[in-house]
């Protein structure tokens, strides 16, 4: 259902820099981009996170509400990833644990520039 989603970013280097660290943990890399906007993913056939200065040339903000939740497998990788995030200036938004008994377990963070992201794993069925 989602090709992809997008994020703003006051500093296009710095946010690369960020989440190619990062996402490297869980196979993911920059796929493609112009000057103004960068993919990353596994690939183009699966959905895609965009890092991006505004098209307007505004300043970016984040949303009240508005988060990214990131799909891994299990509680050591969950941890694994917001450590790294922490390590790589992001702050901390909710250490790693379960969130909803045996369903869903995650941690949060707010990356350089504010944005909400989430690592999670959630058990259904």
């Amino acid at each position: 259902m989602i090709a992809y989603t997008t994020i703003g970013t006051s500093d296009l280097d710095k946010a690369c820099a960020f989440y190619d660290a990062l996402l490297s943990e869980i196979g993911c890399k920059q796929l493609f981009g112009m000057d103004r906007i960068k993919f990353y993913g596994k690939s183009t056939n699966e959905p895609m996170l965009a890092i991006c200065i505004p098209y307007n040339e505004e300043a970016h903000n984040c949303g009240n509400g508005n988060m990214i939740a990131i799909p891994v497998d299990g509680i050591e990788m969950i941890t694994k990833l917001h450590a790294k995030a922490i390590e790589l200036g992001a702050t901390d938004e909710g250490a790693p644990g379960e969130r909803i008994p045996g369903m869903f377990t995650g941690a949060y963070v707010r990356d350089l520039d504010g944005n909400k992201l989430c690592f999670m794993e959630m058990k259904l069925g």
